[in-house]
């Protein structure tokens, strides 16, 4: 066996760069920009060991676009180049300066001294969209040439002296045919605004001299400074700055780790617009205050992208392109830490404030329940402060919430359709949860996994004995019979029982099981078809219309008790055209006969009345 080195072409390896490295081509400004930020910082790195001359220049990143010249050009006075480092750092493909820098300064500035710049690839992407890319550069060093260099993005470039006068480095990129919205400046500051927006230095669109004007980013975003040094108007005005949402968000969580990783941030809790559908929300990742991308889910868990935010985590493992993450056990750490300060605070809000918690939970109960569904570490965390909102308004824990049978909780997933149950329970004195979100059919059936004693039941599933008569005749066996000649339906179940609620004429239940079953179906299609919720109607034998039913003609009972069946049916689903025809004919004729009875009595006679007789 013999060993060799794998050669690398740059001939071969400039058109995949340009062409590949990155998913979007506007990423190449946030790629030169942030060289930029990185030369200022070097700078500032050298005067405080000592090692370059600080002087009156304010630090700053000039961008500027000539439309008729067709040229973009990013300006900075950092620490400049001298050609033998344009040599070095340029023209060698994935020779990062920035590590370099780090390697040579770690004894005296730390690790990694903030330095944005790991790949030696950034600034290739400018050739993404230019045909020619200028350098002109000044070194801080004392002495020091200016230099010039130019390229058309293949193998070849031209270097020499150059005119900059101070120190720093302009980079003109000379912008193709194909290209040419990014010679608008619209277009330019909104770039700026999605990937600079908090770079650490101030960063001016075509300013000019003599002009003031306000740079177009914040060097110095909220999440950088202590949370005990915000307050209320800050965090606010921040979150609708960032987000264009001026809704305050109903509280927030500012992250400031230093150990094991670096991490900050502040997390939003926002107000739900929808209560029916869970509204995605925002989490924008930054790396040392460059924007990486919007909810990278390996670092925020799926559940909390509901959430509004920004996270700054300088370690975090990125590609080459700096847009995805590669596979790390630390982001997998990251993540679980930001998930446990999120139900560490909920927990703080449930002890020091419950009234603030019950308020804040229908616009929170989502992403919990959400939660809850996909991380089982998360449920366990916040098991203790899961509310349920009964039917009287109160919030009541998992364990607080009163059970029947056993462990078993009612739960109203509708309160229009089942407002006769509603009202039926509370006459008992008997109590449910409202679940009417979207998401609860799944909460209830994961807390029913892992509670293995309790189960949920809708309150049309079942009728408690707390809400029967247990003394009085018993003469169902002949109503049933009627009742089923009457509807002609053999798909549903005719029962009978002593209702207390004796206004009541009968109700109508489905299993519980066989309807999640259909829930299911209408989900997720065939791998459910065919499923079919088992219906049953229960007749109440205390009311005296029911009671009537066997003394009534066979015309009339058909007409009674086909009504007394929709009625039962409206009390949880909407009639189909042709039922709600039929039911509004039953009613006319139905009221005929109430008037054609009145008709037929005496009239009224205050005399006699007043008499007595």
């Amino acid at each position: 066996m013999r060993q060799g080195n794998i050669q690398v072409q740059s001939e071969n390896m400039l058109p995949i760069i340009k062409k590949w490295l990155y998913s979007d081509k506007d990423i190449f400004l946030r790629e030169i920009v942030a060289n930029g930020c990185d030369a200022i910082k070097k700078f500032e790195k050298l005067v405080l060991i000592g090692e370059a001359q600080k002087d009156e220049a304010k630090p700053r990143i000039g961008i500027t676009v000539d439309k008729e010249a067709r040229t973009l050009v990013v300006d900075d006075n950092g620490i400049g180049m001298t050609e033998e480092e344009v040599e070095k750092y340029i023209t060698q493909v994935a020779f990062s300066g920035a590590q370099d820098f780090i390697e040579r300064y770690k004894d005296k500035t730390g690790p990694d001294a903030g330095i944005i710049g790991h790949f030696g690839l950034g600034f290739y992407s400018s050739f993404m969209v230019s045909d020619t890319v200028e350098i002109d550069t000044l070194s801080c060093q004392s002495g020091a040439k200016p230099v010039h260099w130019i390229s058309k993005g293949e193998s070849s470039y031209e270097i020499g002296e150059g005119e900059r006068a101070t120190r720093g480095s302009t980079v003109t990129m000379h912008i193709s045919e194909n290209e040419s919205e990014f010679l608008e400046e619209s277009r330019i500051r909104e770039i700026l605004r999605k990937y600079c927006a908090f770079m650490p230095y101030e960063i001016f669109l075509n300013a000019k001299e003599g002009e003031e004007q306000k740079p177009v980013n914040n060097p110095t975003p909220l999440w950088l400074k202590a949370p005990k040094d915000c307050t209320k108007e800050e965090y606010e005005q921040f979150y609708s700055e960032l987000f264009l949402d001026f809704n305050p968000p109903l509280f927030w969580i500012h992250l400031n780790v230093d150990y094991p990783f670096n991490l900050k941030g502040i997390l939003y809790f926002p107000k739900q617009t929808d209560k029916l559908e869970v509204v995605p929300g925002e989490i924008k990742l930054y790396a040392n205050q460059v924007y990486i991308a919007d909810n990278i889910k390996e670092v925020v868990p799926e559940f909390l992208m509901l959430l509004k935010g920004v996270i700054d985590c300088p370690d975090l493992p990125l590609n080459v392109s700096r847009s995805f993450l590669q596979n790390d056990g630390d982001v997998q750490k990251i993540s679980k830490h930001i998930s446990k300060k999120v139900s560490d605070k909920l927990h703080e809000i449930f002890t020091d404030t419950r009234e603030d918690y019950n308020r804040y939970w229908e616009d929170i109960s989502p992403f919990i329940k959400f939660g809850c569904v996909r991380d089982d570490g998360f449920y366990d965390r916040v098991r203790d402060i899961l509310l349920l909102k009964d039917i009287n308004g109160e919030y009541l824990t998992l364990d607080d919430f009163p059970k029947q049978e056993g462990e078993k909780i009612f739960y109203v997933s509708d309160e229009n359709l089942q407002s006769q149950y509603i009202h039926m329970f509370k006459e008992q004195g008997l109590n449910a949860a409202l679940l009417t979100h979207v998401i609860d059919s799944h909460f209830i059936s994961f807390v029913e996994y892992r509670e293995k004693d309790l189960k949920f039941a809708r309150i049309d599933s079942d009728i408690g004995e707390a809400m029967k008569n247990t003394v009085g005749a018993d003469d169902g066996d002949q109503i049933i019979e009627a009742f089923k000649k009457s509807i002609e339906n053999g798909d549903i179940t005719v029962k009978a029982e002593r209702l207390k609620s004796v206004e009541t004429p009968a109700v109508m239940l489905l299993d519980e099981y066989s309807r999640r079953m259909q829930d299911m179906s209408r989900m997720y299609g065939d791998a459910f078809a065919g499923a079919k919720p088992e219906a049953s109607i229960v007749l109440n034998l205390d009311n005296s219309l029911v009671q009537a039913i066997p003394a009534l003609s066979q015309q009339d009972a058909q007409l009674v008790c086909r009504h007394i069946y929709d009625l039962a049916q409206l009390s949880h689903k909407p009639l189909g055209a042709e039922e709600m025809a039929g039911f509004i004919a039953r009613s006319v004729k139905l009221l005929s006969m109430v008037a054609a009875a009145t008709k037929k009595e005496a009239p009224f006679d205050a005399e006699k009345e007043e008499n007595g007789d």
